[in-house]
């Protein structure tokens, strides 16, 4: 048999590139819509008394004049406009107004319900995500569910006028209907990117800290100068643009792109092999759900999505209620740890890729290789940052480093659940991401309990022990559980030939004999092939 050795040729930009930067700039907008409200929200919360759920720690009780008078229970040393006020400047370097309609008498529960309405129904649409992908295509779910989320911005601040209560439902509808997208990516990622470049490309998945790095940014910038209103107006706009732009230049898979080439659409079609079903095959919900390694994936996307919510949605908070920084460096400080874990995941990428196409590891070592580093380590800061106290840049060290860790999860159980199963993955990350949206309310949840009229730096202490416990917990339960072996349900079809799983891929390691190969087509059993 002929020899046909398969190389991708490689034009300037290949659509898969491409299709790179749009899923990047699409889960940056995904977060975007996700976490301005928990920075704006500092600039909504007028600051209380001591007598009154204090938001002032310990760490700042210093810095605060002795003469301070309060009215209603608000600081007499505020001015209570749009920019922050420094807490030691004294009374007569300040002028005492009234208190106007855009700040809130939210208490800490309050907050938390707030923070975390976002995730109330988020983890309802998580498996539907999916299923829905496979059926219309990425294209549709991900880009509609985005861009309802991005619509809802613009009437936030009008809700948020209405009452904390309004707030939390439209909150909870955005949440709802922004959770179809995560899931509904794995289906593309199935049908685009060939196996030993799946780390590389889930990357594009953590635009989400571009975009949280940038929402900070840009938020505290905007709050101080116009009101936190328009940050919910900008987003807006900024999401509109994407999604006309996503509309027009992205399709579900490169036998539907008008302009792919030849040379690449056969690359993809050959390096995928048979692991991609070209037909919608039935889902095995009994097998999915009984599967041992899908629930430690599972499982380590709760920690490792544990630490990083918590310092994500209440980072902020966190920042200026105990160390006191103003709004636009609490906007730099929070926003900073999401651009390091970019580029953190973005190195342990190609390092994991390398290691896979040298074979120097096997793909679920490599996995859980990644997890040490995304939830281990990620723990090891935590218990920095519990430690921390009062002292403002070592929070700010541990606070960034445990973020920055946390990107290698791109290449640990986030790719984890396509390698278990490419033609069920949307499901699979839908199944995933249900647990993860649990997270996501949980932990504004639990901290509203522990700082609830007690916001000190021992209270918060206690926050990131629990984070670290479960980091940990987690961590060790997908080292003993976890593995990337293709599931044997994955391709039920082609098992009706016998026990095992064959599939049709090139593999450079298994063609050569003596230097050439044997054919042009191989046939594999159900174990780690590609």
């Amino acid at each position: 048999m002929e020899t046909k050795k398969i190389k991708g040729t490689k034009p300037f930009f290949q659509k898969r590139e491409i299709l790179w930067y749009f899923v990047f700039s699409g889960f940056a907008v995904n977060y975007m819509i996700r976490i301005n409200l928990n920075l704006a929200v500092v600039s909504m919360v007028a600051p209380k008394s001591k007598n009154k759920a204090s938001i002032t720690s310990e760490c700042l009780s210093g810095n605060i004049p002795n003469n301070n008078s309060y009215i209603n229970g608000y600081q007499e040393n505020s001015t209570f406009t749009n920019r922050h006020v420094p807490l030691n400047k004294t009374l007569s370097e300040l002028e005492i107004t009234s208190i106007p309609d855009q700040y809130f008498d939210w208490n800490e529960k309050e907050l938390g319900a707030i923070l975390g309405s976002f995730f109330w129904l988020h983890w309802i649409t998580q498996i539907p995500g999916g299923i829905l992908a496979a059926k219309y295509g990425t294209k549709l779910i991900f880009g509609l569910s985005n861009f309802i989320g991005v619509f809802a911005n613009f009437v936030i601040p009008w809700f948020a006028h209405k009452g904390a209560l309004y707030l939390i439902f439209i909150r909870s509808i955005q949440g709802l209907c922004a959770g179809f997208c995560w899931p509904s990516m794995h289906h593309m990622v199935s049908k685009w990117i060939p196996p030993n470049e799946r780390s590389k490309f889930i990357t594009s998945y953590l635009g989400s800290s571009i975009g949280a790095a940038l929402t900070y940014l840009l938020c505290g910038f905007i709050i101080e100068r116009w009101g936190w209103e328009q940050v919910f107006y900008s987003c807006g706009v900024l999401g509109t643009i994407w999604f006309i732009a996503w509309w027009f230049s992205v399709y579900d898979s490169p036998a539907q792109h008008p302009s792919i080439s030849q040379e690449e659409k056969d690359y993809i079609s050959s390096s995928l092999g048979k692991t991609v079903s070209k037909v919608n095959i039935p889902t095995p919900w009994k097998s999915i759900l009984t599967n041992i390694p899908l629930w430690a994936t599972v499982v380590a996307q709760i920690g490792a999505c544990w630490g990083f919510f918590t310092l994500m949605v209440n980072g902020p908070t966190y920042i200026k209620f105990i160390h006191g920084w103003d709004v636009r460096l609490t906007g730099l400080l929070c926003g900073m740890p999401h651009l390091f874990r970019v580029v953190f995941a973005y190195i342990f990428s190609l390092l994991g890729d390398y290691l896979l196409r040298t074979e120097k590891m096997k793909r679920s070592h490599v996995r859980k290789f990644a997890t040490l580093w995304a939830n281990g380590i990620q723990a090891v800061f935590m218990l920095g940052l519990a430690y921390s106290g009062c002292d403002k840049m070592t929070a700010v060290a541990m606070l960034t480093l445990a973020v920055t860790v946390n990107g290698a999860v791109s290449t640990g159980a986030l790719a984890g659940l396509v390698d278990i199963s490419p033609n069920h993955s949307a499901i699979l990350l839908g199944i995933s991401n249900t647990a993860v949206a649990l997270v996501g309310f949980c932990t504004p949840a639990v901290i509203g309990y522990f700082t609830f009229q007690n916001q000190t730096a021992v209270q918060w202490q206690k926050v990131f022990w629990v984070c670290a416990g479960i980091l940990l917990a987690s961590c060790a339960f997908y080292t003993i559980f976890g593995n990337s072996t293709v599931a044997s349900w994955n391709s039920p079809k082609e098992n009706s030939d016998g026990p095992e799983t064959e599939m049709m891929v090139t593999n450079e390691k298994n063609k050569k004999t003596n230097g050439k190969a044997e054919g042009n087509t191989i046939m594999y059993s159900n174990e780690e092939v590609y």
